[in-house]
């Protein structure tokens, strides 16, 4: 996954400023972003907080750390019966 220039505190920064009553227009153009970006962003991050972003990015990484970790074990029992099937 390719990584973003802005951090989430930068992030909800730009989406407060737009709150604040700046146009999208000249947000996007100001920090260097298309329309399609902001609004995927405000998806995102639209109503959180520093605090709250932060804790959303780590239980995603736990998640993804975690989905690995199942994966692996689930390769395993799968060659492990493969081994026990050709004893026999």
């Amino acid at each position: 996954m390719k990584r973003s220039r802005f951090t989430e505190e930068q992030i909800i920064g730009i989406l407060k400023e737009q709150e604040a009553g700046v146009k999208v227009s000249d947000l996007c153009r100001k920090h260097g972003i298309s329309d399609a970006t902001f609004y995927k962003w405000k998806t995102r991050y639209g109503g959180l907080e520093v605090s709250e972003a932060k804790r959303l990015k780590a239980l995603e990484d736990e998640n993804s750390r975690l989905k690995r970790l199942l994966a692996d074990a689930m390769l395993d029992n799968a060659a492990l019966k493969e081994i026990v099937g050709k004893k026999w």
